[in-house]
């Protein structure tokens, strides 16, 4: 899916992200150009590269070797250095503690045990500086219940066309993703299809709040799509700790 998922993520809400951080690390008392960040999950590098340009010291990795590719492509085309690794987030390693760590866009939803989440945070808050902090978002488990299981989706485009499937999965709060993607090869002027197949899990924000204390992460503060406070309806849910 690598191939197309700028495509598929045209309107995401990158700038938000963005502002999200910059927002947050107020508290850190450093300008950009001397706060180092790590974002997990980094996928093909459209936050760091933002982040980047906003003058913070950024790192990225990811699980996909090709998100990556895509990712070392675009910096080299904006003429910007970013370090980006090859790394899972359950047993993330860095060579020197950094001062934030982001994992967006629900990359935490893809681990479908706690015993992978507190491994990610464990790793996390090792990676830290003392006073650093970790940024995530999840979803919540209304937009599991109410709008992921046994929902379909799809999106006819010139170039790109999928169909998505949603069903309830095996866990609580988990749901699988059975898309199917048709896309155009520019040589043949064939489409060309392929399948992949994804699951995500999420837990109640009191279960989440759990996790990240049970590694040493404290001062935990909460917020919903962006600018609410959580409520029964909120969609995506954002955690900001600290070490």
């Amino acid at each position: 899916m690598a191939t197309v998922y700028d495509a598929l993520m045209a309107d995401a809400p990158y700038d938000k992200w963005v502002d999200f951080v910059i927002k947050h690390v107020t508290s850190i008392q450093k300008p950009h150009e001397e706060t180092s960040l790590l974002d997990v999950g980094c996928g093909t590098g459209e936050l760091v590269i933002r982040l980047k340009k906003h003058g913070f010291l950024v790192m990225g990795v990811d699980l996909s070797e090709t998100m990556l590719a895509i990712a070392r492509q675009k910096a080299e085309i904006e003429g910007l250095k970013i370090p980006l690794f090859h790394q899972d987030m359950t047993s993330l390693q860095v060579e020197e503690p950094v001062d934030i760590i982001t994992i967006f866009c629900d990359s935490l939803n893809y681990l479908l045990s706690k015993e992978d989440v507190i491994n990610t945070f464990k790793a996390c808050y090792e990676s830290l500086n003392t006073g650093g902090m970790i940024l995530i978002d999840v979803h919540s488990p209304y937009k599991m219940e109410q709008f992921l299981m046994n929902e379909p989706f799809y999106q006819v485009g010139e170039d790109v066309t999928y169909i998505w499937n949603c069903q309830e999965g095996n866990d609580p709060l988990s749901v699988t993703h059975d898309l199917t993607f048709f896309v155009l090869n520019e040589v043949s002027g064939e489409y060309q299809r392929f399948d992949e197949w994804h699951q995500q899990r999420t837990y109640p924000i009191d279960e989440w709040n759990e996790m990240l204390s049970s590694v040493g992460f404290s001062s935990i503060t909460l917020q919903a799509d962006f600018t609410n406070e959580p409520d029964e309806t909120s969609e995506r849910i954002f955690f900001c700790a600290k070490k």
